[in-house]
């Protein structure tokens, strides 16, 4: 139980500095691109950045939903990525927590933080008209939050229906990091155990020894 404690510990400490780091970058390079493009372009942002939030939901849902059995089965056929899906199950808490947590939540925040600047702009276009501006805003404000639950609902549902599909996509992605670009991120292989038989040689050479 104590190593568990800490173990969790230091993956909390870890994603925590991660989130952090990357929360910083979202937001100083779309704010930046925001800044000086027009809401049009901030629009699209925005769009992007909830599309972004409810792709990683669906990838952590499914991680988190899928079954390790049909993947041992793929593996023994050698099909590729299944060891990866094997170990993105195996570690669904922690694949998950990253795609719903740390980058979903991100791209929730920036991408309310967009809106508003979007919002902002919309009604400096419209300054002579005060009922315009303020609707403009309703709209675009409530527009936004459908899109990123109703989106969200409608990626729950795919990610339950096609949690094993999902994974294995993912599974090959990693897969192919690996082979074509050597980037290695799971770590997929296992420490074979120790062979004893050299010991095991050692003590019956003793024995013999001392019985002679």
């Amino acid at each position: 139980m104590k190593f568990s404690l800490r173990h969790s510990m230091r993956w909390s400490v870890l994603i925590a500095c991660i989130t952090f780091v990357l929360a910083c970058l979202f937001t100083v390079s779309s704010t930046t691109i925001l800044e000086g493009a027009s809401w049009g372009i901030g629009m699209l942002i925005v769009f992007i950045l909830i599309c972004t939030g409810i792709f990683f939901d669906i990838l952590g849902l499914g991680a988190a939903a899928a079954k390790e059995t049909p993947f041992h089965a793929m593996a023994s056929e050698r099909v590729p990525g299944a060891k990866h899906a094997i170990y993105i199950v195996r570690n669904a808490d922690r694949f998950s927590n990253f795609c719903n947590d740390v980058i979903g939540d991100i791209s929730g925040v920036i991408s309310g933080a967009a809106s508003a600047l979007v919002v902002f702009k919309l009604m400096a276009s419209f300054e002579q008209y005060e009922v315009l501006r303020t609707a403009v805003s309703v709209v675009f404000t409530g527009m936004v939050s459908a899109l990123t639950v109703g989106g969200k609902a409608v990626g729950k549902s795919f990610a339950l229906h096609y949690a094993t599909e999902i994974v294995l996509l993912i599974g090959k992605f990693f897969y192919l990091l690996e082979r074509r670009l050597g980037i290695k991120i799971l770590h997929t292989t296992r420490k074979k155990p120790k062979s004893t038989n050299g010991k095991r040689g050692n003590k019956r050479a003793a024995r013999s020894n001392s019985s002679a």
